[in-house]
């Protein structure tokens, strides 16, 4: 049995790295950061064109219909470049909840929407993950009262998924709702707090009876986000790689000093082996469901720690320099830092991973 990518996977990732490469440079991303752009719109047009929003989308619905194993190895090498274009709930969420749980009326008006960049979607899962003490998202009639916070893609958006608790889904226009910027160490992507006050909104109907179509929704958010921090993750490493083998100490290059040989190799060694684990928490969504669940937390929860500590090698084999805007590493060090927080942090998710243990 072979568990290596597929060539038509590899082709996909390489096509979606190689055109990042070239359109999502690192001076492009500090330009869109100075003008506090978190999605960019030449890039987003060159995606689209790609087929990347319609991934997991229908071909009736102007979808490529892939699997979610290709859509972890599209967030995976977003993550690589930093890109700062709302993924996660727009390409990935949004369709898989509209599809499996949406009304017939709401397939037909928001798939081929996403599929052609013309609709974003924020992801406002609160109330799956920790319930606010004041201030609970409820509906009442048909209109949702409450507030929202780390509302993902929350200022890239036309419409937003709400979660109440239950495991109801509502579509939300975002036009209808107060939204606040939220400041984020990573400004490659929005966060936004919503408030909503007996604001209209649309139940996914596969949703009223069946709560855990949330709990797999989140469970493919915590996917993509641990592919997305394994692009990161990965991309560090191979700066550091490149930079021990140019910086000179004492006329030697300091990749030649066993210190710095030992922390390249942790790094590498650490993260190696998290490749599997995402890759198999993404094929598991359809084709092993019922150890999703499990395995989506592991990578969460892993992927956060291992990124971290690969952030804090790479920063330590760059030195002084590491901290520089010249280098830019400080990009990828805060979206694995942001990435760690997102749907669950590790300490959550593995919660999450015991009781549905039984532990």
């Amino acid at each position: 049995m072979d568990f290596a990518l597929s060539e038509e996977q590899q082709f996909l990732q390489t096509t979606v790295t190689e055109f990042l490469a070239n359109n999502c440079t690192l001076d492009r991303v500090r330009e869109c950061v100075k003008e506090s752009q978190t999605s960019d719109p030449s890039l987003t047009e060159g995606l689209v064109s790609l087929g990347v929003p319609g991934v997991v989308i229908p071909e009736e619905f102007g979808g490529t219909e892939l699997g979610y194993l290709e859509a972890a190895l599209i967030a995976e090498a977003l993550g690589g470049a930093i890109a700062p274009f709302p993924y996660i709930g727009t390409s990935v969420i949004a369709p898989y909840l509209l599809t499996l749980a949406g009304s017939d009326e709401q397939r037909a008006d928001f798939l081929p929407k996403i599929a052609s960049g013309e609709v974003r979607f924020a992801i406002a899962f609160t109330e799956s993950i920790a319930r606010r003490v004041t201030h609970p998202t409820e509906v009442t009639n048909g209109r949702l009262t409450g507030e929202q916070t780390f509302v993902i893609d929350g200022n890239d958006c036309e419409m937003v998924l709400v979660s109440i608790e239950g495991g109801r889904v509502f579509l939300v226009d975002s036009s209808t709702v107060e939204r606040e910027v939220l400041k984020s160490i990573d400004q490659t992507r929005s966060l936004a707090s919503l408030k909503l006050d007996n604001t209209p909104g649309d139940v996914l109907p596969g949703t009223v009876d069946n709560p855990s179509m949330l709990s797999h929704a989140l469970d493919l958010g915590r996917i993509m986000i641990a592919a997305d921090t394994l692009g990161a993750a990965q991309t560090m490493l191979e700066k550091s790689v490149d930079y021990a083998g140019e910086r000179k100490q004492f006329n030697r290059v300091i990749g030649s000093f066993q210190a710095v040989k030992h922390m390249c190799a942790e790094m590498a060694a650490e993260l190696e082996p998290c490749r599997s684990l995402v890759w198999y928490a993404a094929h598991s969504m359809l084709a092993i469901p019922s150890e999703t669940h499990v395995v989506a937390c592991h990578a969460k929860a892993h992927l956060s720690e291992v990124g971290q500590f690969v952030a804090r090698k790479a920063t330590e084999v760059h030195g002084g320099m590491g901290f520089t805007d010249l280098l830019g590493l400080h990009y990828w060090f805060k979206r694995i830092g942001l990435n760690r927080q997102l749907l669950g942090t590790p300490d959550q998710v593995r919660e999450d991973a015991a009781r549905a243990q039984g532990w």
